[in-house]
């Protein structure tokens, strides 16, 4: 079995996060870039497959070469190989047809996605890639295996889970779930030195085109300062709420 992760470099949740140009583009200066969570996940249990069913593993970006740290950890997780499409990510239709190219070339049977990167929270490339593959597809994807060319499933649904068949090749849309996150793996020292000898292509995207344009960035309104009522003050204290909070 062959699976294709796709892996987005985002930046981590901790970084204090700005803009330039106008607010038009993001800061990368002085951030510190991850793999996104949901994809994590996704590469998890791509390498159970590995481990359990000898499946090969490729990761996949699309991005400049300062995404290779984070497909290089990748392959220090445990991937066989990665492939980097070198291109700046516009916007998620470019994103997912760029994929599109490189999975009709690689006859993959499963591709792992996150149901979306935690940057810019679109959502929208799984659904696309599968759209354009004409590939079934499985979003907010929470359990996974794999016999022979049917896979079972579920998906995180309000107020429960839905359990699903389908037949392969397959796209998913991955999360917290897939696997736990004790179970994530930390490059140890034999992953990071194996990592280095691990083919990573670069190739240039086909022909992609980006059909949004972003015209500006906002960070939320800065929170108010907090009021201190006294303990023996109830009636500002229910003033406040109705009049201001609006709360009650």
């Amino acid at each position: 079995m062959k699976i294709l992760v796709c892996i987005s470099h985002v930046p981590d949740t901790t970084s204090k996060i700005n803009f330039t140009n106008g607010d038009t583009e993001f800061d990368t200066n002085g951030v510190q870039f991850v793999i996104n969570p949901n994809d994590e996940f996704g590469l998890t249990r791509a390498i159970w497959f590995q481990e359990q069913q000898g499946a090969h593993i490729t990761v996949v970006n699309v991005g400049g070469p300062e995404t290779e740290p984070t497909l290089r950890k990748a392959l220090a997780i445990g991937a066989d190989e990665a492939i980097r499409v070198n291109a700046t990510p516009a916007d998620g239709f470019f994103v997912a047809n760029a994929l599109a190219d490189i999975i009709k070339n690689g006859s993959y049977d499963l591709i792992i996605a996150g149901k979306e990167s935690l940057d810019y929270n679109g959502g929208m490339v799984p659904g696309m890639l599968a759209g354009i593959l004409g590939y079934s597809f499985i979003n907010s994807c929470i359990e996974l295996s794999i016999d022979g060319n049917t896979a079972k499933a579920a998906r995180e649904i309000d107020g429960g889970k839905e359990l699903l068949t389908a037949h392969l090749p397959l796209v998913i849309g991955g999360q917290k779930g897939l696997v736990e996150e004790k179970d994530l793996r930390i490059p140890n020292m034999r992953g990071i030195m194996t990592a280095r000898t691990k083919s990573l292509t670069v190739l240039e995207v086909a022909g992609s085109t980006a059909n949004s344009n972003t015209v500006k960035f906002e960070k939320p309104a800065p929170k108010s300062a907090v009021k201190l009522v006294a303990a023996d003050q109830l009636d500002e204290l229910i003033n406040l709420l109705h009049n201001e909070a609006k709360v009650i």
